[in-house]
Formats: C-alpha cells, structure tokens, sequence
C-alpha cells in the first residue's frame, strides 16, 4: 500500500463533504507531477485529506482510493473552470481518481505541528519550501508519525 497527501480549499471541496457524499472524482488537477502521482495510485491507498488556502491549514481526514487514474473529463469541458484546449479524447493529458472516506482523525493536525515535529521537517514532501503539489506522496514513516500526532494509535 501507498500513501499520499491530497489538498482541497474546504470552499471547494471540504473533508466534511466527502464524508457526507461518501465518494468522489478528483478531478481538475492541473499539475504534471501531481498527475504522475495519480496515475501511481492504486485502488486501496490510502491518504490525507489536506485543507489548504485556510487561516490554519492541516489534515482533516483519511480517504481511500476508490478508482484507479483514467482521464479526467473536465479537461475538455469548453467553459469548464479545468478546460484545456490541449486535452483531446485521443490525448486526454489529465487524470484523476476516485477517492472515498476513509475515517475522520480524533483530532486535526495543523501544518505548524507538522513543520514543528523535527522528525517531518527534513524529508516530507509538504514541508519542503515552494512545495505546492496538490497531489504528493507520503511515506509509511511519515503517515505514521503524523497518525500518533492525531492521536490514532
């Protein structure tokens, strides 16, 4: 199994929402690295629900990957806020998953936390300066220490 870290304005498409809904496309990613790492998901993955763009941003949740990368129709959406005229039937270029709830956290776990734990700071994705990536990997130690921050055992 993998793990991954997935990030969402909670104005757009909140941890809260995806409990209600029980599943959905994650669609619109527009980056090609964050892509690549979509298409490295398998069905059973695990990962954070990241809530970006917010006065306290961190992790909300756990989700689970439903749905395994196939192209992402909004690409080709004329109109569409992900519309890229690049995008074709033939050459779809963007991907997304389906993603499910997985478990809600016993507690949120802020990004400061994060960058505060010096056994995160040196080598997780998120706390790399400049890192924006919607889409990022997560390794088994990282997602461990990160579960005790929320005090999951």
């Amino acid at each position: 199994m993998n793990y991954w870290l997935l990030k969402s304005e909670p104005d757009t498409f909140s941890f809260e929402r995806l409990k209600r809904e029980g599943r959905t496309e994650w669609s619109g990613v527009r980056n090609f690295q964050a892509r690549n790492n979509m298409q490295a998901m398998k069905a059973g993955d695990l990962g954070f629900f990241y809530h970006s763009s917010v006065p306290e941003p961190g992790i909300a949740g756990i989700l689970k990957v439903t749905r395994e990368a196939y192209p992402d129709f909004t690409a080709r959406e004329r109109g569409g806020e992900y519309y890229d005229p690049r995008a074709s039937e033939a050459n779809p270029i963007w991907q997304m998953v389906d993603v499910a709830y997985a478990r809600d956290l016993p507690r949120f776990v802020s990004l400061a936390e994060m960058r505060a734990n010096p056994a995160l700071a040196p080598t997780m994705v998120l706390l790399k300066r400049g890192s924006r990536l919607s889409v990022q990997p997560v390794h088994v130690r990282e997602w461990n220490i990160i579960l005790a921050m929320a005090d999951l055992p």
